[in-house]
């Protein structure tokens, strides 16, 4: 539904992205003479003469790199983040696919010419799409081309809608209010005009531009009589059909097989996050193996003098989506202590499972510290490296806890799953985590790599005072 420019815009991009790029060359041939002076500079002679040939091989490959990457996709780069982002991506790469170009067909082209070109190219595309933002934010604050946008349908779903318009004025979308058969929400929301049967009525006298349509599963004959009934009125009409109560977190429209179908299990995370997330992971797992490798030779030894048996234990969880994986922990409970595990298993005043105690009489005497100081955990570095887990994000939970989950609980695992977490740094096993889900739904919904080194952070002092593991 949104969009920020159209073809013809995207076009006019393209030639003034072409331009800038045709100054950025023309610029750096003439300040490229500026730095003879400097030592380390092999020295050119003044005018430099550069083939006509090198300022179109400069506008047609970072042209086509920048389309081809979807710089100009107006649907795409709707958010500046992702415009920004894209654009870079399209620079680092144009600006290597050129230099393998020049490497070609015309060699003579200075190193520290092409690098002064490179970075004013970026400067100027950086530069001139903040500037168009912010004028576009500014168009959209005074009005100028908002479309008129009413809602049928005041449930969960058209109030995320909404709230969609709301957060982001300046794309000229102005919400004007519902409609909606329930008499109930009409006396206790001032936004919701009328009935559905008073749409035509409604769209005329506020001179409507667009209507989405948010009504619930069971209402599709409802909304086919409706949209027949808009026909023949000069308005748009979206569809947004009422899956996302069935998601995990979000839903997402994905190419299958060449069918563009709506994807109910689509995670959390964006690629690019996904891709940040997953570098980090590995660059501080790396770096910490060696001394954990040390600290988990020590507890091995300590395992098997104080209680011979297997020293890894390994049990089934579910991970990201519901995947099943091994994870691995240092072994803290007796040889045998899953089969008593009905022995300890309680539940609450509302009848929810307990599987957690305090003094739990399985656990072995270097448990006890293994636990209390988190130790017993090390060996999940190794599922880390591998992939099944991550350092932050919710815990993976045993299959049979997860079996009693309601709908929502499951929205937990939308994210890869972590050593420590949101609901670690606030309780630990003072708050048994398939009870308290809303912790782990919080880090879901407000993921950044900012919170997982809060996390990570907040994670040491929690295991520093030892609080709430047993």
């Amino acid at each position: 539904m949104l969009r920020r420019f159209t073809v013809n815009i995207a076009i006019l991009y393209i030639l003034i992205d072409a331009a800038l790029v045709l100054l950025a060359m023309v610029l750096a041939v003439k300040i490229r003479p500026q730095f003879n002076p400097l030592e380390f500079v092999q020295f050119m002679e003044a005018p430099i003469q550069m083939p006509a040939m090198v300022y179109l091989l400069a506008i047609l490959v970072w042209s086509g790199v920048m389309a081809l990457l979807s710089v100009y996709d107006g649907r795409r780069n709707l958010l500046v983040i992702d415009e920004l982002t894209n654009l870079t991506l399209a620079v680092a790469i144009a600006f290597v696919s050129l230099a393998g170009v020049l490497f070609l067909s015309y060699r003579d082209v200075s190193r520290l010419l092409y690098l002064i070109f490179g970075f004013q190219a970026y400067l100027y595309l950086l530069i001139w799409r903040v500037l168009v933002r912010l004028l576009y934010q500014w168009r959209g604050r005074v009005g100028v081309q908002t479309r008129r946008v009413l809602i049928i349908g005041a449930g969960t779903v058209g109030n995320r809608v909404r709230e969609q318009l709301v957060k982001y004025p300046y794309f000229g979308l102005q919400f004007i209010g519902f409609l909606d058969d329930d008499e109930r929400k009409r006396a206790d929301n001032i936004n919701i005009f009328a009935p559905l049967e008073k749409a035509r009525d409604v769209i005329k006298a506020e001179s409507i531009d667009d209507v989405v349509l948010t009504l619930p599963r069971h209402a599709n004959e409802r909304a086919n009589l409706l949209i027949a009934k808009l026909h023949d009125l000069p308005i748009k009409v979206w569809v947004v059909p009422d899956y996302f109560s069935l998601t995990l977190h979000q839903a997402r429209v994905e190419d299958f097989a060449g069918i563009p179908l709506l994807d109910l299990r689509a995670p959390a995370l964006n690629d690019y996050q996904r891709l940040n997330k997953r570098a980090f992971d590995l660059i501080i797992g790396i770096l910490l193996l060696p001394p954990v490798l040390i600290l988990m030779f020590l507890i091995t030894l300590a395992i098997w003098i104080t209680d011979p048996g297997p020293v890894i234990f390994r049990q089934t969880r579910l991970g990201e989506n519901g995947r099943l994986f091994k994870m691995y922990k240092f072994r803290t409970m007796i040889v045998g202590a899953e089969e008593i595990q009905h022995t300890v298993e309680k539940e609450d005043e509302q009848g929810r499972l307990i599987h957690k105690i305090p003094d739990d009489p399985r656990v072995t005497r270097i448990g006890k510290f293994l636990r209390r100081s988190s130790l017993d955990e090390l060996p999940q570095l190794f599922n880390v490296l591998k992939g099944n887990m991550s350092l932050v994000g919710p815990r993976p939970e045993m299959p049979h806890l997860v079996a009693n989950y309601q709908h929502w609980q499951r929205k937990r695992f939308a994210v890869p799953q972590g050593i420590t977490g949101w609901w670690q740094i606030h309780g630990r096993s003072d708050k048994p985590m398939h009870l308290h889900t809303e912790d782990d739904l919080y880090y879901v919904q407000n993921y950044s790599m900012r919170l997982d080194l809060y996390i990570l952070f907040k994670t040491i002092w929690v295991i520093l005072r030892r609080e709430g593991a047993y």
